[in-house]
């Protein structure tokens, strides 16, 4: 069984992954009429699975961070498809505050174990 520490550190983890993803995606939303823009994005599922085996957050953060191939590519080089970004942007905004409720909640259960409720 997992320790707190290693629970905790996990789930903040994901949330960092989360909201550097978040940052990605904006980025790209930010750039989508800049010429030459490359799109990126973060694999967060290979890197969650590689902080589980032990690597740094950070490590596994920008091993799984590359460029987006886009499906239509535009002529000024700009690789950024903007509804698709919007979609990633929101689909990764309701993780987000999913991770952050559930780690929320296990603060929560955490002080009422030590408060004896």
């Amino acid at each position: 069984m997992p320790s707190l520490d290693q629970v905790l550190a996990l789930n903040g983890g994901a949330l960092k992954l989360r909201s550097q993803r978040l940052n990605m995606l904006a980025s790209n939303i930010a750039n989508a009429s800049t010429p030459g823009y490359k799109a990126k994005d973060l694999d967060f599922d290979r890197a969650m699975q590689q902080a589980q085996k032990g690597s740094s957050i950070d490590k596994a953060m920008s091993d799984h961070t590359g460029f987006r191939v886009p499906l239509q590519p535009s002529l000024d080089g700009n690789t950024v498809e903007l509804a698709v970004e919007q979609t990633l942007f929101a689909e990764n905004a309701i993780q987000y505050r999913t991770t952050l409720s559930f780690l929320n909640g296990q603060v929560s259960s955490i002080k009422r174990a030590l408060k004896g409720e």
